[in-house]
């Protein structure tokens, strides 16, 4: 199942746009934008799907997903029947990059921002904060509304319990920059080389260093040991290929390689908590319901 591409306008008279949904419940609605994407979702309970990350959430849901970062929620009518409701605000990137280009101000966003490509959920404090924010949106006028943005953006910053939702590989036409760093390079010969065996002797020799050094900077650099971080590259490559292929499971675990379907199927559940094929079902399934 492929993402739909979502055609943005601005609200009147302003550079963004900001809408506020009430609905019975919310349609599976798998789709991407070149915007960024702050969504708040109250009252409802349900699935939320961010690149090849699916969680059940409940209550007040903070989210601010990146440009062309499949996404979408699934929730089914409450019991008693009351409204569920949505607050969107979607930034133009050019727009929004250019106002940290052009102010000195706006720099203190960049780094989330650039985390923003995997998509980030925020803590409860902030998500309770960002509804007032949102509540004065609706009654102010364009001026005042960017105003509101601009504090919004500021507070979800400096949330300490931001939480990155999809895995490193799930970005739809993102590449690692080749730089002189060693670990950028690194990095950018894992990811064009993980459908292969890939053996830390020659990655050792890209950064000029021994295997055992290679390991140590490895770990310390990333917080991973070079193996966990292959596997998750490989998975993150296989839930887009579950996503948005047909292919048998047996033709993505090669694809992404691993030795044996077996091993796949191990590695799957561990790192995704479910085995492939479920997680290929859990999206036909509410597609189908939607």
């Amino acid at each position: 199942m492929k993402p739909m591409c979502e055609k943005v306008i601005p609200s009147a008279n302003s550079s963004w746009r900001f809408v506020k949904y009430e609905l019975p419940n919310i349609d599976f609605n798998w789709h991407y934008h070149p915007e960024y994407e702050i969504c708040l979702t109250l009252n409802s309970s349900g699935l939320r799907y961010v690149g090849d990350n699916i969680e059940e959430y409940a209550g007040a849901d903070l989210v601010l997903v990146g440009p062309n970062m499949p996404h979408t929620w699934h929730t089914e009518p409450n019991d008693d029947g009351s409204i569920q409701t949505v607050y969107v605000a979607q930034i133009p990137k050019l727009w929004l990059e250019g106002l940290i280009d052009e102010h000195k101000e706006f720099v203190e966003l960049k780094s989330m921002l650039d985390l923003s490509c995997r998509g980030l959920l925020f803590g409860s404090e902030c998500t309770k904060k960002a509804q007032e924010l949102f509540v004065n949106m609706q009654k102010a006028d364009p001026f005042n509304r960017f105003v509101q943005l601009v504090s919004l953006l500021n507070m979800m910053k400096s949330d300490p319990q931001v939480k990155i939702l999809s895995s490193s590989f799930f970005t739809f036409g993102h590449r690692t920059d080749v730089g002189i760093d060693k670990l950028d390079r690194v990095i950018e010969y894992i990811y064009n080389n993980f459908e292969r065996a890939i053996y830390a002797e020659e990655l050792a020799e890209i950064a000029h260093m021994s295997t055992n050094h290679f390991h140590r900077f490895f770990k310390k650099r990333t917080e991973r040991t070079l193996t966990t971080f292959i596997n998750q590259l490989r998975i993150g490559k296989a839930c887009k290929l579950l996503i948005n292929s047909n292919h048998p499971i047996a033709v993505i675990s090669d694809q992404c390689g691993f030795n044996n379907t077996s091993n796949f199927n191990r590695q799957f559940l561990s790192i995704k908590g479910s085995t492939p094929s479920a997680f290929r079902n859990s999206i036909k399934i509410k597609h189908v319901l939607s």
